[in-house]
């Protein structure tokens, strides 16, 4: 049973949330403050953390940061503040997802099942398969989609798995042009329930660790008033 933490110092939204993703299936744990939050987070016991932005204690950006330095199961950011930039700072620091207060809880169910979904198949390891059918190389970029790693001029970087998840559909689809929505239903699993802050954070985030010069992308281009290409050349 996939097991989730949900890091929310108001209990009523937090047991909410607890009884629809238990009566999907799912082992829920509660913190109600950031410091425990952050605690039980880093044992690395869960499988998806669903984390409040505003926490006592110690604030769910801090902890989203925190936690990504050693993990890298889905990170799902809630919080009743809808600004551009309050997005934009939560997907910076590896957050997966920021869903925006108040939201259905089947649209919570939704996207936790689409997050885990995704990541279970991206690490699904094939203990059967040739080695060398999982790597994957486009310009100075090598990844290795057994191990997870993705290699820039030979020198291992850090991904986030939705970060990885994008490269490797770019690099498996050149020359292909995509919109912001289509990136968000095939990668994110969904269709565009939210707005597509969370590609183009993600696309910045690619740009700065694969380009030359990010202010001058050469490999992820844009399409403008269209979307996005990946240079196949």
């Amino acid at each position: 049973m996939e097991r989730i933490l949900i890091v929310e110092d108001d209990q009523a939204i937090a047991e909410l949330e607890r009884d629809y993703l238990e009566l999907s299936g799912y082992k829920v744990e509660i913190a109600t403050d950031g410091e425990t939050g952050l605690d039980m987070g880093l044992t690395g016991q869960y499988d998806l953390i669903l984390l409040d932005v505003m926490l006592p204690r110690l604030s769910g950006l801090e902890i989203c940061e925190e936690l990504r330095k050693k993990m890298e199961q889905p990170i799902l950011m809630v919080s009743a503040k809808k600004e551009d930039i309050d997005k934009i700072r939560a997907l910076g620091l590896g957050a997966d997802d920021y869903i925006s207060k108040p939201f259905s809880p089947s649209e919570l169910v939704a996207r936790v099942k689409a997050h885990l979904s995704r990541y279970k198949r991206l690490t699904q390891v094939d203990n059967e398969g040739n080695s060398q059918a999982h790597l994957i190389t486009a310009h100075h970029i090598r990844l290795d989609t057994l191990a997870h790693k993705v290699f820039i001029l030979d020198q291992e970087v850090v991904f986030t798995t939705k970060e990885f998840e994008l490269l490797k559909f770019f690099i498996e689809h050149p020359n292909q042009v995509f919109n912001k929505d289509d990136l968000f239903e095939l990668i994110w699993g969904m269709e565009a329930l939210s707005d597509t802050t969370t590609v183009v954070v993600h696309v910045r985030r690619l740009r700065e660790k694969i380009e030359f010069d990010s202010n001058k992308p050469r490999l992820i281009e844009t399409i403008w008033g269209t979307g996005y290409r990946f240079n196949g050349e």
